[in-house]
């Protein structure tokens, strides 16, 4: 009773204010989104896709690549999941744990991202570079959702320290399609057919039903964030032109130049 007591009683007293306080309390304080991460409109322009591969998005972009640089743009690309820094940590990560959390399989590809963004990102885009992104933040939040993480608990982290980019494409394919491209493609990861979160036993059924998850978590993005969407199922040369027309527009509206060798309309 007394120990009680004593603890109120203590909690009632305030400190002395030193000197030291007072020059910290008066010091106007900042965001440190202002400081570190600012979403502010920018010298460069963030293009970024988004969805599996096999829908034709990384062939795009670096169409996109070559088109502005023909046109004096400088340009860089960053691709999801390439951090020289984080690869073998991430790689230990999931040798160790099948079944990780999916709080700490997102940390652990937000710390990719972010190491991406402060040396590859963000001082191309101050410098008015063009930053092509093979997928994005989205990314980390579709397959966070698939995982069943809460959206909003996720997207405060990712609008905080990431910009919203200049153009938001999505190429969309259904799962089906999705199967048979990555299966095609290399045999399916542990991870990527979402064996982690116990779908299903049977490593194509598990893909499947993940994608599944997955793609409803990119639709709810695509229409909260004004993706523009992409049938990632027709041919490159079928989706090029809208493609490349919607960049055009963008680029003539905020730097008032005509891309040459851009022979595309919308339609």
């Amino acid at each position: 009773m007394m120990i009680h007591i004593l603890i109120q009683l203590m909690s009632t007293v305030q400190p002395q204010k030193t000197k030291i306080d007072i020059i910290k309390n008066d010091t106007p304080t900042r965001n440190k989104n202002d400081i570190f991460f600012s979403t502010e409109e920018r010298p460069g322009t963030l293009i970024i896709v988004e969805w599996s591969d096999g829908s034709g998005k990384s062939t795009q972009l670096l169409i996109a690549k070559n088109l502005l640089e023909s046109n004096g743009f400088f340009c860089v690309h960053s691709i999801w999941n390439s951090s020289i820094k984080m690869h073998e940590m991430q790689k230990k990560f999931k040798k160790f744990d099948i079944h990780m959390p999916a709080a700490v399989f997102d940390t652990i590809y937000a710390s990719d991202f972010i190491e991406r963004y402060l040396t590859e990102m963000r001082g191309a885009l101050k410098a008015g570079m063009v930053v092509l992104c093979d997928r994005y933040m989205y990314t980390a939040l579709a397959r966070g959702y698939a995982r069943g993480i809460r959206m909003e608990h996720l997207k405060p982290f990712y609008d905080l320290y990431f910009p919203v980019p200049d153009l938001a494409f999505y190429f969309r394919i259904p799962v089906e399609i999705a199967a048979e491209r990555a299966i095609g493609r290399n045999p399916l990861k542990h991870y990527e057919a979402g064996m982690d979160v116990r779908y299903s036993e049977n490593i194509i059924d598990s893909f499947k039903k993940f994608q599944t998850k997955v793609i409803e978590g990119y639709d709810i993005l695509a229409e909260q964030n004004g993706m523009h969407i992409i049938d990632g199922k027709a041919p490159v040369y079928k989706t090029t032109p809208t493609f490349i027309a919607e960049i055009a527009e963008y680029f003539e509206r905020k730097y008032d130049v005509r891309l040459m060798g851009q022979h595309y309309t919308k339609e």
